[in-house]
């Protein structure tokens, strides 16, 4: 099973970023925990209603996650999932055991994350 798990924003100014995600969604963006990487992010879901997924703002950089915004998908199995994803015509650009890069058929980036659960 694939659901949206993370919508992730790089940022030009990340404090500028988090007051404007803060305010439009009405919930408070954290510091990222050890192992979720750098930057904030909502925690469980993203939206004040509890629908939806975690959003997170980062400093924006040069890396294949960095510089456009991201929706990141929890997979349970993500070597499998990824083996799917070169199948149905879409790119890994950037592999991890964690989580990884991807372009869609059309060249659109997303991301998928290991579900722990």
């Amino acid at each position: 099973m694939v659901r949206p798990a993370l919508i992730e924003f790089p940022a030009d100014d990340t404090g500028r970023a988090r007051r404007f995600w803060s305010g439009l969604l009405d919930a408070q963006l954290a510091p990222r925990e050890a192992g979720q990487g750098e930057g904030w992010q909502t925690r469980g879901d993203g939206a004040a209603d509890g629908a939806g997924p975690a959003v997170g703002v980062h400093a924006r950089g040069r890396g294949p996650g960095d510089t456009v915004s991201l929706p990141y998908f929890a997979v349970a199995d993500l070597a499998g999932t990824l083996e799917r994803v070169r199948e149905l015509g879409g790119a890994v650009i950037h592999p991890g055991e964690r989580w990884a890069v991807c372009r869609d058929s059309e060249g659109s980036p997303f991301a998928l994350a290991a579900d722990p659960g």
